[in-house]
């Protein structure tokens, strides 16, 4: 069973249960937030509650989701942008709004699921819900990430990830206008002590650096290129939202009132680069933004004329 707690704050006063459920339980199907809360597993003060229950300031908000009954991770016939794949490693373009595995109330649709289908070999080291993932990205985040197809291969990428040697870059749309060209935030990252389904910059946490150059300033965003030295959970959002420019469409790090009707935050893995696990040769790979992407940013642009 994983349990999730986390006390209302004055933003979210008002919101219905299930909505605010969907909002910070990202990787937890909306029909599966809904089954939850019916079989009453989702506590309000101590009591069960309906999903159209408004949430109070301070409510205490205690959700139960159980783990699978079963550890078998179907393969489905998904389609799937792979950019390279060779017997070790595949690299894959995953769209927003793609888990990258299996977790609980989420064990289908799936970038495993996926590649299950694709490939029948991936690395078992992360066990049944995570074969061949060395990294993962948000649900809503898109772009490129590189999956093991053998232990051994997971093994040598899981070490370039240890010694901050794999090239992460990621372009984001902050808002606001950042007023140094370039700068580096180096805040450790952990769970939030009250809202634990949140990370935050928490005095104990693990040490979290990300580096960001401004590419484009608009009249109220601004586009950076952020390049991360480590790999925390949400760093990105939580970072730029901590020096005061969350990411746009960000639905738990940034502003609650929305311009644009986005699906998720701007953020995309624009370029990865690392040595292949086998051949020893150094091999980076680039994504384009996404179209939705692209059409947020022409708008900003339009905005300056």
């Amino acid at each position: 069973m994983n349990d999730f707690n986390f006390i209302v704050t004055k933003e979210n006063v008002g919101t219905r249960l299930d909505k605010f459920l969907a909002l910070v339980l990202q990787d937890v199907s909306r029909s599966s937030i809904q089954n939850i809360i019916d079989e009453g597993k989702v506590l309000v003060n101590n009591k069960e509650k309906k999903s159209n229950y408004k949430l109070k300031e301070m409510d205490f908000v205690l959700v139960n989701i159980p783990e699978p009954k079963e550890l078998n991770v179907e393969p489905e016939n998904i389609p799937i942008e792979i950019m390279y794949e060779d017997s070790d490693i595949i690299v894959v373009n995953k769209p927003q709004g793609m888990v990258v595995h299996p977790a609980p109330g989420v064990y289908n649709g799936t970038l495993v699921n996926a590649l299950l289908y694709h490939c029948k070999d991936l690395s078992g080291i992360n066990g049944v819900l995570r074969p061949g993932i060395v990294h993962r990205i948000d649900k809503d985040t898109s772009g490129i990430l590189v999956v093991a197809k053998n232990d051994y291969s997971h093994n040598k990428l899981a070490e370039q990830l240890k010694e901050h040697s794999m090239k992460r870059e990621y372009y984001a749309v902050v808002e606001g206008l950042l007023r140094q060209d370039e700068g580096t935030i180096n805040e450790p990252l952990g769970r939030h002590p009250v809202e634990r389904i949140k990370i935050a910059v928490i005095k104990d946490g693990r040490e979290a650096i990300t580096h960001y150059k401004v590419i484009e300033r608009y009249k109220n965003n601004t586009l950076v290129r952020c390049i991360l030295e480590t790999g925390r959970t949400h760093q990105i959002r939580v970072h730029m939202s901590h020096i005061g420019h969350p990411l746009l469409g960000d639905p738990v790090y940034g502003f609650k009132k929305q311009r644009f009707n986005l699906q998720g935050q701007l953020l995309h893995a624009k370029i990865l680069g690392f040595i292949h696990p086998t051949k020893n040769t150094y091999m980076q790979f680039e994504s384009e933004l996404p179209d939705y992407y692209v059409n947020v940013l022409n708008i900003l642009s339009k905005e300056l004329k």
